[in-house]
C-alpha cells in the first residue's frame, strides 16, 4: 500500500525515482543520522533496524520502551478519564447490590471485543451479563432506544455502550429520562455536546486531556475494566469468596480488536497488542483458537493473522449474517460450541467476499470514470448495495486511488455511507464538521476512518464539502502518491538475523507501517508467476552478489509484475519488505516487493 500524502515540499526523490512503474513519488522516511548512530551504539542495533527506529521518530530515552513495550511502564492511571471516577462506583454499586449491567455494542470487531471483555471480566466476578448488538441493516449504528427498553423490561439497571454512544443523544437522553443508568465508553471523536444523563468515558471528547486517544474503544474498556477491579480490591472485595481474576489473560481481546480498528500501534496500544499477541499465541480464548482453526493459520499468531485473517471473519457476522455471533464466540469457553460458531462466521465471511466483490466492480468502475480524476476524495454512490460491505470497498478505493474515500449504499432518498482515510488526512473530524454544517444526518468516526448517513439529495453538496474540508487539512497542497523508504537493502545484507531484529520494532500497523527497503540496481536472475498471479524471483546486487527470494503479490498482470518478468537483465530499483519465510522450521529472509524503477 502507498502513503497519500501532500506533495508540498521539494525534498529530492529517494533514488531519484520520481515515478515508479507504479506511478508513485519515492520518499525517504526522515532519521536524524546522529540518533541513528547513537541508538547503534547505546543498544547494540544493526544500522539498518535502528534507522527504522529513528524514521519513527522514536528518540534515545523511549527506545528501550519501544523495543520492549510493557503495561507496567505504559499503562496510565484509569482515573484520570472524565467520568471514570463516578462511572467506577456506579458500576461497583451494581455489582454489590446484585444489579443487572447489560452491554450495548458496536457490530464491528472493536465493538465485539469490547463487549466481550466486560462480558468475561463481570463473568469472572459471578455476574451474567445481557449483551445486545443492534443489526446493521434493521437498526444501524450505535443505540436506539427500542433496544435500551428491551434491556431495561429484561432488568437491567445499568447499560454500558462500547465502540457507540457518544453522539447518540436523542436515544440515551430518552433512556435515561426512563430510568435507565447509562455508561459510554468509546473512542470516537466527540462534538461539544455529549448525551444528557450519561456518564462518558471517550478520551477524545472535547472536553479531555488525556494522551489516550489512540486507544481503540477496547482499550478504553481495559481502562474501565482496570478501574473497577482496584476498586474492589481496595474495598476488600476478594476475599470474601471472589477470586480476584488475572486481567493480562484478556489482552488477546484487546489486541484483536486494535489491530483490526486500525488504530495507531504507537505508545500503550504497542503495548496492547505485544503482550495480547503473546497471550494470543497460547490460544486461550477457544473462540480465537477455533477461528485461527478455521482459517487456517498452524503457526504462532500475529498482527497480520488478527488484522487479515481473523477480524474479517468475525466482523462478517455483523456485515453480513448475525450481528451477535462474534460476541458469543469471543465469550464461549467450550471449544465444542467455539467450532460451530467459527464455521458460521467463516461462511458469513464467503458470503460477504461474494458481495463485495460485486460492489467493487461497480464502485471501482465509477471512481475511475469520475469527473475529476485528480479531486482529493473520492465519493461514489449505489442504489442495492450491500451497508456490509462498504467499509471495506471504501478501503479498497483508498489503496487504488490513494485517496480519502467514501462509499455510499442508497435505498431510497437515505445512503449509508463509510468512509476511509489516508495518511495526513483526518476524515472522522470532516465528517463532522459536515454533520454539524446541516450536510449530514449523523455522522462520526476517527481519523482514518468513519461512518455516516446522507440524504440522495445532499450527496453533491457533501461531497463538495468533503473536498474543500480536506483541501484545508492539506493547506491546499495537492495530494501525490508516494512510498516511503527506511533505508537501502543489498541482498548480501538480508540476513535472518536482521528479520528477527526487524521483527522486535513491531507490531506494525497504523502509526507504525512495516519498513520498506529500496534494494538498488538491483538483477532478476529468475522470475515467474506462482499460485493466483503471483511473480516469484531472485534477486541479485548489481554485481551479481548475494542471493534474495522476493515475490510480488498479485502483480503478474499489472506494471509492477510486467517489470519483474520483462526485465531482461535490466537492473531495476525494487522496493518491498524483509520478512522471514518458514518453511519446515527454518527461517530465510524473503523480500516481499511492491514497486520498482528503472535503475537508468
Amino acid at each position: 500500500m502507498s502513503d497519500a500524502v501532500s506533495d508540498g515540499n521539494a525534498d529530492s526523490a529517494f533514488l531519484g525515482v520520481e515515478r515508479s512503474v507504479t506511478g508513485k513519488r519515492w520518499r525517504a522516511r526522515d532519521a536524524d543520522e546522529r540518533l541513528v548512530m547513537t541508538l547503534c551504539q547505546k543498544l547494540e542495533l544493526p544500522e539498518l533496524v535502528a534507522r527504522v527506529v529513528a524514521a519513527r521518530g522514536i528518540e534515545l530515552d523511549d527506545a528501550e520502551n519501544f523495543l520492549n513495550p510493557t503495561l507496567k511502564v505504559l499503562l496510565p492511571d484509569p482515573a484520570h478519564l472524565i467520568d471514570m471516577a463516578p462511572a467506577v462506583e456506579r458500576i461497583v454499586a451494581a455489582i454489590n447490590g446484585g444489579e443487572t449491567i447489560a452491554v450495548f455494542g458496536d457490530y464491528d470487531v472493536d465493538g465485539a471485543t469490547s463487549a466481550a471483555l466486560l462480558v468475561r471480566f463481570f463473568s469472572a466476578l459471578g455476574r451474567v451479563v445481557p449483551v445486545y448488538i443492534p443489526d446493521r441493516q434493521k437498526e444501524g449504528y450505535g443505540p436506539n432506544l427500542p433496544a435500551l427498553m428491551k434491556l431495561k423490561e429484561e432488568g437491567a439497571t445499568v447499560v454500558i455502550t462500547v465502540d457507540c454512544g457518544t453522539t447518540a443523544y436523542e436515544p440515551l437522553e430518552a433512556a435515561s429520562a426512563a430510568g435507565l443508568d447509562l455508561i459510554v465508553i468509546d473512542h470516537h471523536v466527540a462534538e461539544a455536546r455529549l448525551p444528557a444523563g450519561c456518564l462518558v468515558i471517550n478520551p477524545n471528547r472535547v472536553d479531555e486531556t488525556s494522551p489516550c486517544g489512540q486507544l481503540a474503544a477496547v482499550g478504553v474498556a481495559f481502562l474501565v475494566i482496570v478501574a473497577v477491579n482496584r476498586a474492589l480490591r481496595d474495598a476488600y472485595w476478594y476475599g470474601e469468596g471472589h477470586n480476584e481474576p488475572d486481567l493480562r489473560l484478556w489482552l488477546d481481546l484487546v489486541a484483536l480488536g486494535t489491530v483490526c480498528d486500525v488504530v495507531p500501534l504507537t505508545g500503550l496500544n504497542r503495548a496492547f497488542v505485544t503482550q495480547g499477541l503473546r497471550v494470543m499465541a497460547g490460544r486461550r480464548n477457544a473462540g480465537i483458537a477455533a477461528l485461527a482453526d478455521v482459517a487456517g493459520i498452524d503457526g504462532p499468531l500475529d498482527a497480520y493473522h488478527a488484522g487479515f485473517l481473523l477480524g474479517p471473519r468475525v466482523n462478517a457476522g455483523g456485515r453480513v449474517g448475525d450481528s451477535g455471533l462474534g460476541v458469543r464466540l469471543l465469550t464461549t469457553d467450550d471449544p465444542a460450541k467455539a467450532r460451530p460458531l467459527a464455521e458460521q462466521l467463516d461462511q458469513f465471511n464467503r458470503e460477504r467476499q461474494e458481495i463485495e466483490q460485486g460492489v467493487l466492480e461497480a464502485a471501482m468502475d465509477q471512481a475511475e470514470n469520475r469527473s475529476d480524476p485528480h479531486g482529493p476524495v473520492i465519493v461514489v454512490t449505489g442504489d442495492g448495495w450491500h451497508p456490509g460491505v462498504i467499509g471495506i470497498v471504501a478501503g479498497r478505493l483508498r489503496e487504488r486511488f490513494d485517496r480519502p474515500s467514501c462509499v455510499v449504499a442508497m435505498e431510497g432518498g437515505v445512503g449509508k455511507g463509510s468512509g476511509r482515510s489516508v495518511r495526513g488526512v483526518e476524515l472522522g473530524p470532516a465528517i463532522i464538521a459536515a454533520h454539524q454544517a446541516g450536510l449530514l444526518v449523523n455522522g462520526g468516526g476517527h481519523a482514518m476512518a468513519a461512518g455516516f448517513t446522507v440524504t440522495r439529495d445532499n450527496v453533491t453538496a457533501f461531497t463538495a464539502y468533503l473536498e474543500d474540508h480536506v483541501k484545508r487539512q492539506l493547506g491546499n497542497a495537492p495530494l501525490s502518491a508516494s512510498l516511503g523508504f527506511d533505508g537501502v537493502l543489498h541482498p548480501s545484507a538480508a540476513t535472518t538475523n536482521i528479520v528477527v531484529m526487524l521483527d522486535r520494532v513491531g507490531p506494525y500497523g497504523a502509526g507504525n507501517p512495516r519498513p520498506r527497503f529500496a534494494v538498488p540496481q538491483a538483477r532478476i536472475v529468475d522470475a515467474g508467476i506462482v499460485g493466483k498471479g503471483h511473480v516469484r524471483c531472485i534477486v541479485t546486487g548489481a554485481d551479481g552478489s548475494g542471493s534474495l527470494k522476493a515475490i510480488a503479490f498479485r502483480a503478474a498482470d499489472g506494471p509492477l509484475g510486467r517489470a519483474l518478468l520483462e526485465s531482461r537483465g535490466q537492473p531495476l530499483h525494487l522496493a518491498g519488505q524483509l520478512r522471514g519465510d518458514e518453511w519446515r522450521g527454518k527461517v530465510t529472509p524473503q523480500l516481499f516487493i511492491d514497486d520498482a524503477a528503472p535503475a537508468g
